[in-house]
């Protein structure tokens, strides 16, 4: 097996006990090369200052979470969303972010017009496209696993990533987060599809038994996805960049972020 690619820490990891300045420091202190904000951390600690220490700690900026969120029960709702994802690819820009993920959203509240809600994230995307070309920021689409249709994504496979991003065109391009894709039947064709445009790669575990379904994932080497497998598809597409550990996990939020760290550092060289 090749060695595991270049570790970077999503900030989502360890977001119950430590806020950025902390996760730079930590991501220093036990040699992770870099860094994945979200966007709630970034805005506390302030982009200027965040931009400051992710500079002086010597970090890369594997992405920045998250964009999206575009369906809205009315026309200012969606307008609004598209506004903040504007400031979402300044904010992208500013950090040195590799990529702005996009989490796409879900049915609006009261909604069942599933057609509807992708006909919204489509329009959004384009809306935000030239913002992004311009500020030289890839959009990077995240396909969740379908149990999150309703509320977080109604993206929910890798190829419907990449229609949309064959239909958005320069400056597209995938997340392919490991727990939300290692199901699909028709991954590698679409990783190979993919190609180039793979802007990102998130590591972590499905647990059997999963006990919750958005807040039990696993540690890399903690549940059944065959990770290594899964990056080598990646690798052989052309992806070159980091491998980013993001750990939804009550049981490891209630960890010290000093041992999470540790193991993810440890894991990584075993299972990613």
């Amino acid at each position: 097996m090749a060695a595991p690619g270049p570790l970077s820490l999503n900030t989502v990891t360890v977001k119950e006990k430590w806020g950025l300045r902390e996760c730079i420091e930590g991501c220093a202190r036990h040699g992770i090369p870099a860094i994945s904000p979200w966007r709630d951390v970034l805005q506390a600690m302030g982009v200027a200052e965040a931009v400051r220490a992710i500079r002086d700690a010597g970090l890369a900026v594997s992405g920045l979470c998250r964009g999206g969120m575009f369906p809205a029960m009315d026309a200012a709702g969606r307008a609004a969303a598209i506004e903040d994802n504007r400031r979402a690819i300044e904010e992208a820009h500013a950090i040195g972010a590799a990529c702005l993920v996009m989490v796409c959203g879900g049915l609006p509240p009261g909604s069942k017009d599933l057609d509807g809600a992708r006909g919204m994230v489509r329009d959004g995307l384009h809306a935000i496209m030239g913002d992004a070309r311009a500020a030289g920021m890839t959009i990077a689409l995240e396909p969740l696993h379908p149990m999150t249709c309703a509320d977080r994504s109604v993206l929910s496979t890798l190829g419907q990533a990449l229609d949309l991003c064959d239909e958005l065109g320069e400056g597209s391009g995938v997340a392919v987060d490991v727990y939300h894709v290692w199901w699909d039947p028709a991954l590698r064709s679409q990783m190979a599809r993919a190609g180039r445009r793979i802007a990102a790669f998130h590591a972590c575990d499905w647990k059997v038994p999963t006990v919750d379904t958005v807040f039990d994932r696993g540690l890399p080497g903690e549940g059944c996805i065959d990770i290594p497998g899964i990056r080598a598809m990646a690798e052989e597409a052309g992806y070159r960049g980091h491998v980013e550990v993001e750990i939804l996990s009550r049981r490891w939020w209630a960890e010290d972020p000093d041992r999470v760290l540790e193991e993810i550092v440890r894991r990584h060289a075993a299972s990613c």
